[in-house]
């Protein structure tokens, strides 16, 4: 697991209904790593690990901000933060990773926001304007009440450049009428519900685009334990553990005092990959392909789970 920064909460402001903007300064009161735009960071609650989006200025390394929606079915990251912490208050976090980055060369570039997903955007925006680049951002919400930003994104971007769709209204965004007016080599980008990132993917790749001009990420937070308990043994730390099933893998390894990189605990990053020695994975990650799923060869520590009743790891 990567070191981790304390920070204290200097401000916690209500953006929209059930959304909440943390502004967050390092407890030494000194300067924080700089970022790029599209990083997030990992937020440390105990037990608990929830990825967010830094939103924040891109110039400024004296704070960080995260929005955080209230997840009513969560297994409690979104309402801890929501209920539990105040201004003035210490967090964990990890430094920060980017796996939503910007493509270095393309002639415009679509962003495609559902809801909370509008979250990286706000820096990609600060670096495109600054780079002069071709782009404009669709955002879908189901209502303004729960939307954040819309006050401040028209006073980033123009009319031609920022396009709105309540859904609550018969608003609707026409995915393959869209990818279909832009100009070659253009680069997607879509963040937000399972539903949203699958219907833009699969538009795109449709229209004959190349996976290499579509990215997307969804940050789940609430990774799914379903499955039931399974153990474990970690050969090279002769550790044998059970994890639970309303347990992660991860959190069952970290707990017994095994460091694990893992840089965003949703299975898209690839960064704890592990390899297995003996039994079968029950992959639930979107990092490997199927055929290196089916070979049982590694799994994603952070979501995946035992598809049996005991596993042995390279760990």
């Amino acid at each position: 697991m990567s070191t981790t920064i304390p920070v204290r909460v200097e401000r916690i402001e209500q953006l929209a209904t059930g959304i909440k903007q943390f502004t967050l300064v390092a407890a030494d009161g000194g300067a924080l790593p700089a970022f790029d735009s599209g990083s997030h960071v990992v937020v440390h609650m105990g037990e608990r690990a929830n990825a967010y989006s830094l939103t924040g200025a891109l110039s400024d390394t004296r704070r960080y901000r995260i929005s955080v929606r209230r997840e009513e079915q969560s297994r409690g990251g979104s309402r801890h933060l929501h209920e539990a912490v105040a201004e003035g208050d210490t967090l964990a976090i990890s430094p920060p990773a980017n796996l939503f980055g910007l493509a270095d060369a393309a002639p415009r570039h679509l962003l495609i926001a559902g809801g909370i997903g509008i979250t990286p955007f706000m820096t990609h925006i600060q670096t495109l304007e600054a780079r002069g680049d071709d782009f404009a951002l669709h955002y879908c919400f189901r209502n303004r009440q729960g939307a954040a930003y819309l006050d401040s994104l028209p006073l980033l971007l123009p009319e031609t450049r920022l396009s709105l769709y309540e859904s609550e209204l018969g608003q609707r965004l026409d995915i393959a009428a869209l990818l279909a007016g832009q100009p070659a080599g253009t680069h997607v980008y879509v963040c937000g519900p399972a539903q949203l990132n699958d219907a833009v993917i699969f538009a795109a790749r449709a229209a004959g685009w190349s996976d290499e001009r579509i990215h997307h990420e969804q940050f789940r937070n609430e990774v799914d334990t379903a499955g039931g308990a399974f153990e474990v043994t970690l050969a090279r730390s002769g550790i044998l553990l059970t994890v639970g099933a309303d347990d992660t893998l991860l959190r069952a390894i970290e707990k017994a005092g095994v460091k694990v990189d893992c840089m965003c605990r949703e299975g898209v990053c690839g960064s704890c990959e592990t390899a297995i020695l003996d039994g079968e994975a029950d992959h639930r990650d979107a990092y490997l392909s199927d055929a290196e799923k089916a070979a049982q060869k590694t799994m994603m520590l952070c979501v995946s789970r035992a598809k049996g009743r005991h596993l042995v790891l390279d760990l």
